[in-house]
């Protein structure tokens, strides 16, 4: 890690500017300053006082403004607070200043998610992601943490040793960039492997979308029965999770839980991401699960759907999973065609929405029983790849029942009993 693990132990500030030069998706707000805090709880601070500054500009030096710097850092100071940090962005520059002014560490919204990313990274391509992510974030802020520095900085003929570390740091961050990105390569590259493998056996792929925190990890082990823990903070889970669903006795899925999106999600985040997000892309179908719970949950399904935009995604069927709707603070619960109503917890409407998944994803296989000669023996391999195998028995012919794809079927239909070729009109 990159970051000091010390930061979750901290009791922080958080700072927050609306100004009206700024996009909505760069403004702080009362609901993201809450989010903020949720998030500085699943790093596991505690927040010491909430700010939120109107401005017409953000302040070219400290973003907020010298006058509000002065107040926050009487904050820090009166709550025993050791850093503060931004639900904006901000520059290199500006953090410099602010951490100089402020006498504390200083952070913004981006790096928070970063420590928060690197606690709970498990797989080797969720490391991966991270580590990169975090260097990429790291270099343009290197000359800040040479405070020492500083004074050698500016003048013709002051190039001392100091400059010249910070020049070999730049270099090997950037050698370690580019290292990281080449592991993520062979990454791709073997998940494209097993991506090719599912494509060729024809199982449609189903992938859990949505908010942070609004249950999808519930609902793939309320599905699947797997174990992934699904507790109550923000990105609980970022490695994508891919579990086997029977909708039916005919009809299996692969289920694959994705990391939660969140609003002002830095761009450098997504991209580092994308290994683990370009699941969506060849999903056949996406499973948008939405907090029906939570007041805010239109803007939440708005991020998301922006999110998926992005990622080349949106052209792919999709289906609303309104969760939490025990907890649904409206008497009319969603409803439509491409909407299902849920509750991961309690198992309400999981029949409805196993129904949905299946109207959407049924290749038409079927059970049928084959009877290869022993000289086919290739013909088992292929059917257990390519089908679900449920017996064989070994007499005159080797006797099967299998789950197969009306491709599998159409290749091996000599050997299908009862096969007739379809009438032709």
């Amino acid at each position: 890690m990159i970051f000091d693990e010390s930061i979750s132990k901290n009791r922080a500030v958080l700072v927050g500017l609306r100004a009206y030069s700024l996009s909505r998706d760069e403004n702080a707000t009362e609901e993201s300053m809450e989010e903020l805090a949720a998030l500085l709880e699943t790093a596991g601070g505690e927040s010491a006082g909430i700010v939120l500054q109107s401005k017409d500009s953000p302040d070219p030096r400290t973003f907020i403004g010298e006058g509000k710097t002065a107040e926050v850092k009487d904050l820090v100071q009166a709550m025993d607070a050791k850093m503060v940090i931004f639900d904006n962005a901000l520059s290199p520059s500006q953090q410099r200043a602010l951490t100089q002014d402020l006498g504390v560490s200083v952070l913004d919204r981006s790096a928070l998610i970063l420590d928060i990313f690197a606690q709970r990274a498990r797989t080797r391509e969720g490391r991966l992601q991270v580590e990169l992510a975090q260097y990429k974030y790291l270099l343009p802020r290197l000359t800040g943490m040479w405070k020492h520095l500083e004074r050698q900085e500016g003048a013709i003929g002051t190039r001392g040793p100091g400059e010249t570390q910070l020049e070999s740091d730049r270099r090997h961050i950037r050698q370690k960039i580019s290292r990281l990105e080449g592991e993520l390569k062979d990454v791709r590259r073997v998940r494209a492997t097993q991506r090719e493998r599912r494509i060729k056996n024809e199982v449609p792929v189903a992938a859990i979308v949505g908010y942070t925190n609004a249950g999808k990890s519930t609902l793939l082990n309320r599905l699947t029965g797997a174990e992934i823990p699904a507790n109550n903070r923000l990105f609980d889970t970022l490695d994508t999770t891919t579990r086997t669903l029977e909708i039916s006795d005919t009809c299996t899925v692969l289920l694959s839980d994705t990391v939660g999106f969140i609003r002002k999600l830095p761009h450098h985040l997504v991209e580092a991401f994308k290994a683990t997000l370009e699941e969506l892309e060849y999903a056949d179908l996406l499973l948008h699960v939405i907090d029906a719970s939570n007041p805010e949950w239109p803007a939440q399904a708005a991020v998301v759907d922006q999110l998926i935009q992005e990622l080349g995604a949106e052209q792919i069927p999709r289906l609303e999973v309104f969760n939490k709707c025990d907890l649904s603070l409206g008497d009319i619960l969603p409803h439509g065609e491409d909407r299902v109503s849920i509750s991961a917890k309690t198992g309400e409407g999981l029949p409805q929405l196993l129904q949905a998944i299946g109207k959407r994803l049924d290749s038409g296989a079927r059970r049928v029983t084959l009877h290869l000669p022993y000289q086919e023996g290739g013909a088992l391999e292929r059917l257990y790849q390519e089908a679900k195998v449920e017996k064989v028995d070994y007499g005159e012919t080797i006797d099967v029942v299998a789950v197969c794809t009306p491709r599998t079927i159409g290749q091996l239909k000599a050997y299908v009993e009862g096969w007739r070729e379809p009438e032709e009109f």
